[in-house]
């Protein structure tokens, strides 16, 4: 079973979730920062 990139995956949801509702930018953008740098921290996702 193949799976996917995280980074491009959480980048297509964080997208979406943007067009869907705007006034929720700064959520979505926050939370997306936060979760691509602990998973860059502890080595699940090679920057």
């Amino acid at each position: 079973m193949n799976s996917l990139p995280m980074t491009p995956l959480a980048s297509l949801i964080a997208g979406i979730l943007i067009f869907i509702f705007p006034k929720m930018l700064n959520y979505i953008v926050a939370i997306y920062l936060i979760v691509i740098g602990v998973l860059g921290l502890t080595g699940h996702v090679a920057l």
